[in-house]
């Protein structure tokens, strides 16, 4: 039988090592239906990197979100990607009679399956610093944080063990902890600030890697403390370090709310200001931030530029709209004339997707208006476009029914139209009762076309 040769091999351990999982997954299906000695060679290979990957998540799970970006874009701590696969190559080679245990998911062992994960972080962070240029070689990330990422990682592993103990009670301690989960969080926080100094705040920083909504790491912090959740006491200790991350945060978003403008994502958009509120709502929730202090005039300063930004987006909706349903004057006897629906000029589609977005952005923003003080602007615009729209969409019908439009069928399109306008700021009932009426509306000849 054919085997690989050595050369092979290494060849194919670094391609295997550096696949994604989902990808290592699909190779290992698609080489077990292959014949032969080589691809059985392979098999074995993929199978023991599959299981090696399980070892290390459940091994450095205390570690491992620190090597990825925070999906929210909010300051962290993180270290290159690339460096991962290097340490637990290196720490696992050195316990190598320990890795079996982690192949037990069972909860009886999880005393066991600490311990063993705290011997990995220990013996992980011995690597960093006993051979930092095979952990994170120079041209692994950038070589200016280099020496400061080291110290920090090794830092890092030596919390490991800490960590690991912390992660069961993480959903708790963010949620509604009672008396003794408090206790629990206090003393790993003590513990931490006897191993270091900045013991607590290395902690915390390792825990908001695992948080992904970031401001639930201000419900960690008023728990470390009786006195955490005043905001003078808290400025000036070290955990001020993760309001600053979230003020900063914020800021950001603002100004890319500011800089939003029609026919850009209006979902992007929301996400903005869904982030900003809530990280608000929880501020206010668990800090006493001074409303004159650095962080209460940044606050301010975000609601004042977001809340003037959507106000002038909804100021717009109305003209955007216009266009989309163009009204005319028409004389009925004499010099008398009223407004109707223009049905004889063609509309510009990008004009409706355009009009279609803002009124869709109005719905969108049901729940965020509020706290930037633009809900009673928005109230205000919903009962302005409810009675233009559906005012339109009725005298389209009477004309359709009158036989006076030009083109039934695309004056039915119209009315249908101004009903998906008022699906999106959810006036229902109003598009209900435009779809019952353009359904029965118009001569033979339109509901043959649309039968």
């Amino acid at each position: 039988m054919t085997e690989l040769s050595v050369a092979h091999r290494m060849a194919l351990g670094q391609v295997v090592e550096g696949v994604p999982d989902r990808t290592l997954r699909q190779l290992a299906l698609a080489v077990s239906g292959m014949p032969g000695g080589k691809a059985r060679a392979l098999e074995e290979m993929l199978a023991a990197e599959t299981i090696d990957r399980v070892r290390r998540a459940r091994g450095f799970a205390a570690l491992t979100p620190l090597f990825r970006p925070r999906a929210d874009g909010v300051e962290a701590t993180t270290f290159p990607p690339g460096v991962l696969p290097r340490l637990w190559k290196i720490a696992s080679s050195r316990e190598p009679n320990i890795l079996p245990l982690l192949d037990e998911d069972d909860d009886r062992e999880a005393a066991r399956t600490a311990a063993v994960c705290a011997r990995l972080c220990a013996t992980a962070a011995a690597a960093v610093r006993d051979r930092p240029a095979e952990v994170w070689p120079v041209a692994l990330g950038d070589p200016t944080l280099r020496d400061k990422g080291l110290e920090d990682l090794a830092h890092c592993c030596d919390f490991g063990g800490l960590v690991y103990r912390a992660l069961p009670s993480l959903q708790a301690w963010v949620g509604r902890p009672d008396g003794d989960q408090v206790a629990e969080l206090r003393l790993l926080v003590r513990d931490a600030s006897e191993m270091l100094p900045d013991g607590a705040e290395r902690l915390m920083d390792i825990l908001f890697a695992h948080l992904a909504d970031a401001s639930l790491i201000l419900r960690l912090m008023v728990h470390t403390s009786t006195a955490a959740a005043r905001g003078a006491f808290l400025s000036e200790s070290e955990l001020a370090v993760f309001v600053d991350r979230l003020v900063v945060g914020m800021e950001t978003r603002s100004a890319r709310i500011v800089a939003f403008k029609p026919g850009e994502s209006i979902e992007t958009l929301c996400a903005d200001l869904q982030w900003c509120a809530d990280v608000l709502k929880e501020l206010e929730a668990t800090v006493q931030v001074d409303r004159e202090g650095d962080w209460g005039k940044r606050l301010r300063e975000v609601r004042v530029r977001v809340g003037k930004r959507l106000g002038e987006l909804l100021s717009g909706v109305s003209k955007l709209v216009d266009k989309a349903v163009p009204m005319h004057k028409v004389q009925t006897s004499g010099r008398m004339t009223r407004n109707a629906p223009n049905l004889d000029i063609a509309l510009d589609p990008a004009i409706v997707q355009v009009a279609h977005d803002a009124v869709r952005m109005v719905g969108m923003v049901r729940n965020l208006a509020g706290p930037f003080g633009c809900e009673a602007q928005r109230s205000a615009l919903i009962q302005s476009l409810t009675v233009q729209l559906s005012s339109y969409a009725d005298l389209i019908i009477e004309d359709v029914n009158a036989g006076d439009a030009p083109d039934e069928t695309a004056a039915i399109e119209r009315a249908g139209m101004a009903a998906d306008f008022l699906e999106q700021i959810a006036a229902l009932t109003e598009a209900r009762a435009i779809r019952r009426r353009t359904a029965v509306a118009g001569g033979p000849a339109t509901m043959k076309l649309s039968a």
